[in-house]
């Protein structure tokens, strides 16, 4: 007996979503477990992160070969078909995080031989910011929720203005010539901190599109306002 097409396709994109889920948790745990090994200052956590960089890449690929499966044999239209690009772009963003993570545990290595750090300032809450917007991310994503995303979008003016609060902290510990080094390393990983926050937006605004086929963008004008411009995609 023939399988209805819509049944193969809904299947599909089941198991793309599924795989998702799995990048996620991977991408997640392993912020975890970088800002674990800052904290502890504990070099085999931070390797085990450098190391499951690998199983991130390899669920992007296996994404991305079943995104471009899906569009070959299935011919997806409307939300559908922005549902299946919007899964690549997402794997995209999610090993680009991995990345940062992957980065937070070697600056962790490189900090090995440096003086205890007596404190982290704001990077503990700038990481539980971070992944708390990845997951509002994800579940915008799985249940096709535009209200979240856009919320989420705005909500990523409140990491900037952490980053810049440390940055601007930082600079003024910078003053202790024996503490410049460490204060470097501490920039480095509040920054990758900071692009986490920025790819988890850029996964919202990909979940609005998804949905209602307008693409949305937000920036920081230089009085710290936050301006949203979209564009519609009638073709898509």
């Amino acid at each position: 007996m023939n399988i209805p097409k819509r049944s193969v396709l809904d299947a599909e994109l089941e198991d793309l979503n599924a795989n998702i889920i799995k990048m996620h948790s991977l991408v997640d745990v392993a912020i975890e477990k970088a800002m674990l090994s800052l904290a502890k200052r504990d070099l085999s956590l931070a390797e085990q992160v450098i190391l499951g960089d690998g199983e991130i890449n390899a669920t992007r690929y296996l994404i991305e070969e079943s995104s471009l499966r899906i569009l070959a044999t299935q011919n997806p239209m409307a939300i559908d078909l922005r549902r299946v690009v919007a899964s690549i772009h997402l794997a995209v963003e999610l090993e680009r995080i991995g990345d940062h993570a992957s980065g937070i545990s070697r600056i962790v290595k490189r900090m090995a031989t440096e003086d205890e750090i007596i404190s982290l300032y704001k990077l503990p809450k700038m990481a539980n910011r971070a992944r708390k917007m990845l997951r509002e991310g994800l579940d915008a994503f799985i249940n096709q929720d535009v209200e979240l995303a856009q919320k989420m979008v705005k909500r990523d003016e409140k990491m900037d203005r952490q980053y810049q609060s440390f940055f601007r902290e930082t600079l003024m510990t910078m003053q202790d010539d024996a503490y410049i080094r460490r204060a470097t390393f501490l920039l480095w990983v509040s920054h990758n901190l900071e692009r986490i926050g920025d790819r988890a937006t850029n996964i919202a605004e990909r979940v609005v599109f998804m949905v209602t086929g307008q693409f949305v963008e937000s920036y920081d004008d230089l009085d710290g306002s936050l301006y949203i411009t979209s564009e519609s995609d009638e073709d898509a």
